[in-house]
């Protein structure tokens, strides 16, 4: 009897770690940013990359992750996933050219679109209905919650001795976690025939799609936004955009739910939590190439300047659901919309010297209060603004907006930063403002903050 009680812990185990090293992924990079771009002789715009090419894996390739799983089972999907991720992980460190290592971290992108919407589900599966079900769940959050801060402090220490270390230390615990998974994740239960078709076309006309529009941007500082090769690039992303929309309108099956995009509160909840997510990584992007080329911070010190912005959503996490279910989802967005953009323009334009508690302490502390306000509050909204059945899916879609759109910040940030910080800030800055507008929208109908009560976690 108490081995049976301890199996489903020990399944927590596995999908919580893999919950943490798919949160911590994109915090290690964008402390090593700096330490990469002298090794392998890469400017600021081709060092976004690191960051936006698993951001743009992991959302280009989330809604046809679900489906794969949904054909092929969640057991070998997760387990395979794990294996992959461990591989990709060692190419990684051992990259010495740029486009391996945005290849590996792509790969990596695509495996966290395999197993992060899949662990939850195996909580709901393995889980009893009730508090055990709302402990594993609370759990699961948390380690996602407190995996970007973990990944600051651990990326801050291994750079300091070679960034190589940051993208080497998460395949040793993939191994680990598959190991473990072998024994613990369950084999799927019988039921009804899964469908069969993947949308592999709508897959790759969204992923090929957004692939070439970063190159366009990337490419555009560097030989001009009228070369041929960059027009030709944005000319292709248009026609592969409006190809993907064209599948998805005509297929039996498509992998973009189209009435999810007619329900006001999920597609501001999705565009607000896009906003947020994208701004944060942008502020990120600049501030770690400051303050380690431009004012003497050190890896480690650059690790630790970030965590007034990532530690409090990890140390609130728990609380999170209580926060939601007081004030409503509506007003915490609000909140939250509001603080961000005030961080941003409080961030330094000018100048290189830099003092930690007037400069850059301000926005961090204005940023994690955002994301405490706003993070779970947008997710709620999410979810609790559909009916039942179609959660699951709105969950996935919430999901690829906020990493699409931290693969697109991300590198017109880079694509901006050598002309100075101020346009890039102004950019991040106008951007959070826009979270503020769509944010502003959602308060109109005051029962807006109420529709979603009813789905707060507790």
């Amino acid at each position: 009897m108490n081995g049976a009680r301890a199996a489903p812990w020990g399944l927590l185990f596995v999908l919580a770690g893999n919950m943490l090293i798919d949160a911590l992924e994109v915090s290690v990079a964008l402390v090593a940013l700096p330490a990469i771009g002298a090794d392998l002789d890469l400017a600021p715009r081709q060092l976004h990359w690191v960051v936006s090419g698993f951001a743009a894996g992991f959302g280009a390739l989330l809604l046809f992750g679900g489906r794969a799983v949904a054909i092929l089972g969640r057991r070998p999907v997760y387990l395979a996933a794990l294996l992959v991720f461990a591989v990709a992980s060692l190419a990684g460190a051992l990259a010495d050219h740029a486009a391996l290592l945005t290849a590996t971290r792509f790969v990596k992108g695509f495996c966290a679109a395999l197993t992060a919407p899949t662990g939850i589900a195996i909580i709901a599966s393995s889980f009893p209905q009730g508090p055990a079900r709302s402990r594993a769940l609370s759990v699961y959050s948390l380690f996602g919650a407190s995996g970007f801060s973990a990944g600051l402090l651990l990326s801050g220490a291994l750079t300091e001795i070679s960034w190589r270390w940051t993208f080497a230390f998460p395949a040793p615990v993939a191994l680990l976690l598959f190991v473990a998974g072998l024994r613990l994740i369950p084999r799927d239960e019988p039921r009804p025939a899964a469908p069969r078709r993947y949308d592999i076309a709508g897959a790759l006309s969204l992923t090929a799609a957004l692939l070439l529009l970063m190159h366009a941007v990337s490419r555009g500082p560097d030989t001009g936004w009228d070369h041929p090769s960059v027009i030709a690039a944005f000319a292709g992303a248009l026609v592969l955009g409006l190809l993907f929309v064209r599948i998805e309108l005509t297929a039996r099956q498509p992998l973009l739910n189209l009435g999810l995009l007619t329900r006001g509160p999920f597609v501001r909840s999705a565009l607000g939590a896009g906003v947020l997510n994208g701004s944060y990584l942008g502020l990120l992007l600049v501030s770690t190439l400051h303050l380690q080329q431009r004012a003497g911070f050190g890896p480690l010190q650059t690790g630790l300047a970030f965590l007034p912005a990532a530690a409090p959503l990890a140390l609130t996490a728990l609380h999170s659901g209580r926060l939601v279910t007081r004030f409503g989802p509506a007003r915490l967005i609000a909140a939250g919309a509001t603080a961000a953009p005030l961080g941003y323009a409080l961030y330094p334009r000018t100048g290189a010297e830099v003092h930690y508690a007037t400069d850059v302490l301000p926005t961090m502390l204005f940023v994690g209060a955002a994301f405490v306000c706003a993070f779970t509050a947008l997710h709620t909204q999410a979810t609790g603004s559909v009916p039942d059945s179609l959660q699951a899916a709105a969950g996935s879609h919430y999901q690829t907006a906020v990493q699409l759109s931290a693969a697109l910040m991300t590198v017109l940030c880079a694509a901006l930063y050598p002309a100075g910080r101020e346009p890039v800030l102004l950019l991040i800055t106008a951007v959070g403002l826009a979270g503020l507008v769509i944010a502003l929208r959602g308060l109109a109908p005051r029962r807006s903050a109420d529709t979603t009560a009813h789905h707060v976690p507790r």
